[in-house]
């Protein structure tokens, strides 16, 4: 599998297909769904699953510095719901979301979730105004098309960012969904290099 293939997959998902095109409505600036979205279907594809996994959230990221006032989020979920209901959507402004985190401010969507805690994870993708999909993969897609789960370079920097991979890493259990991943503890990195 590789980025021709999880555009094909999406392209043919006309529920991720519809829910691509009512975030685009929004015209928010450097916007993607991230996360999740991508990474489920590409391991639901995987393991031949006939019927898709249910996820807890959408995530609907954008980065606009002008205006880091939460509300705005949560106006943009409430929008979504009334024009997409019954989707649990979570709308975050990254250009703020660096205060929450506790890190140095993000340059830009991209590399936002260039800091996400896996790399597995930290996939996004977007339709342009000329109905193209496009995907951002910081790290590629070597690990969510192997099914690798492991941290990102970013989070294994600081004790605090290890902390978050593992308590995430136990806490979704992706392993009883998709039984052929293979994730990584820290532990277990250390030990090959």
């Amino acid at each position: 599998m590789n980025e021709q293939t999880i555009l094909s997959l999406i392209r043919s998902d006309q529920w991720m297909m519809d829910i691509l095109h009512v975030v685009n409505t929004l015209n928010l600036p450097d916007w993607w769904i991230c996360a999740g979205f991508i990474r489920s279907k590409i391991w639901d594809s995987l393991h031949l699953y006939k019927n898709r996994t249910p996820l807890p959230d959408i995530d609907v990221i954008y980065f606009d510095p002008t205006n880091l006032r939460e509300s705005v989020e949560k106006d943009l979920e409430e929008q979504l719901r009334i024009l997409f209901p019954n989707i649990p959507w979570s709308v975050k402004n990254e250009a703020r979301m660096h205060i929450r985190n506790g890190v140095k401010p993000y340059l830009s969507s991209t590399d936002a979730i260039s800091k996400f805690p896996e790399t597995a994870t930290a996939i996004g993708v977007k339709i342009d105004d000329n109905d193209q999909l496009q995907l951002t993969a910081p790290y590629g897609f070597h690990d969510v098309v192997n099914l690798i789960v492991k941290p990102t370079p970013f989070i294994v920097e600081t004790k605090e960012g290890k902390r978050l991979y593992e308590v995430r890493r136990i806490n979704k259990n992706w392993n009883v969904i998709w039984p052929q991943l293979k994730v990584y503890s820290i532990d277990e990195l250390n030990d090959e290099e």
